[in-house]
């Protein structure tokens, strides 16, 4: 028993325990036979290394995939599809104008959701201290409603209530629907959080930058060219409402200027949402 001891001194711990459980039988026998644990292991062919890691996307399809399905739990594009029939949006808003003046507002927000994105329908119902009035998206026009009387919107608001929608998350969340064309920029890091760069182009050629958190798959950030400005837009304060992911604040910069900020007070979606509010007349 010693000099079997000594000969197992430089064994690791869990093959001294197997050779002394095997001790009562190995004394029954004539001989007794070298332990397993003492042979030579036959070498284990090495499985071949995956080529890819199945986590972590590598085309600009597999970003945005991943991020429908983070913002439409547990279904993605079913669950966006099934909860977000309806919109009902209430908030508040700040809007600086070219001449500093800030402008501040209460806002509700409806939305019929349609296949295409710009096959939606979409009012934005604006209450201003010296002011009310409506401006709508429909049949791919947009006017504006006020005293029950359409109006023909500035510029620079018409244009402004058009890129919310064509610039907004949408854009990325439908691109399928929308036959947009997507690309995959090189990420980034900025402020220390690794960014996917995912480029949207719509059919009618406008192209959205979405920079999605390589960590959440949220999209945390977004920009876009219009003339000679460039356009930010950040989102934060991101939680469910009714299964769907929603960014309940966002701010918008106009080259280094912040010319937006909104705060989203309540949203509730698959209400009844009445088509005559959508009609020009």
């Amino acid at each position: 028993m010693y000099r079997l001891v000594l000969r197992f001194k430089f064994i690791p711990l869990t093959a001294f325990l197997i050779v002394l459980s095997a001790m009562p039988f190995a004394a029954q026998t004539a001989s007794v036979a070298t332990p397993d644990v003492l042979k030579k292991p036959t070498p284990t062919p090495t499985p071949a290394a995956a080529s890819k890691n199945p986590l972590k996307p590598e085309t600009a399809e597999q970003v945005a995939d991943l991020t429908i399905f983070i913002y439409g739990l547990p279904g993605g594009r079913a669950t966006l599809n099934q909860i977000r029939k309806t919109t009902l949006e209430r908030g508040k808003t700040s809007i600086t104008g070219a001449d500093g003046k800030v402008d501040q507002a209460t806002y509700q927000r409806f939305i019929i959701r349609a296949d295409t994105l710009n096959k939606e329908k979409i009012r934005l119902d604006q209450e201003f201290p010296s002011a009310r009035y409506s401006l709508v998206f429909a049949d791919e026009k947009i006017y504006g409603i006020y005293n029950n009387s359409v109006f023909t919107p500035r510029e620079d608001a018409s244009k402004a209530f058009e890129n919310q929608i064509v610039h907004g998350l949408e854009a990325l969340l439908r691109y399928k629907e929308n036959e947009s064309k997507i690309e995959m920029g090189p990420r980034e890091k900025v402020m220390g959080v690794d960014y996917y760069v995912v480029d949207v182009t719509d059919k009618q050629d406008r192209k959205t930058r979405f920079y999605v958190s390589a960590k959440t798959y949220r999209v945390m950030m977004l920009t876009y060219e219009e003339g000679a400005v460039k356009y930010n837009r950040r989102f934060y304060d991101y939680n469910y409402a009714q299964g769907t992911l929603v960014p309940y604040r966002s701010l918008l910069w106009a080259n280094d200027k912040m010319v937006e900020e909104t705060d989203v007070l309540t949203v509730t979606f698959g209400q009844r949402v009445d088509e005559d509010l959508f009609k020009a007349a």
